[in-house]
């Protein structure tokens, strides 16, 4: 099991970004958070198997129909098993 923190910039606020996140992880039975950041990135905060992992990240690089991703920022966090589903932070 991974815990993976991203980062994701371009246009991905205001375009269905996180609701797309959402939908792609639990269909991928993975656990975690994804929330808009004030300086207009996302986060995504997921840990599960590293295959759905490196799926969930091939999503994110592509993004909903109106979202515009310029970069996908992955960094490897030690697993906690701390987070019990997907959810959207507000």
């Amino acid at each position: 099991m991974k815990r993976v923190h991203f980062t994701i910039t371009g246009r991905v606020q205001g375009v269905g970004f996180r609701w797309y996140v959402e939908e792609k992880a639990r269909k991928l039975n993975l656990n975690g958070f994804v929330r808009n950041r004030p300086d207009g990135d996302v986060e995504v905060l997921v840990e599960g198997k590293e295959e759905n992992i490196k799926k969930l990240e091939t999503y994110l690089w592509k993004g909903p129909a109106f979202a515009r991703v310029e970069n996908v920022v992955k960094k490897e966090e030690e697993y906690k098993g701390d987070l019990r589903e997907f959810y959207i932070s507000f």
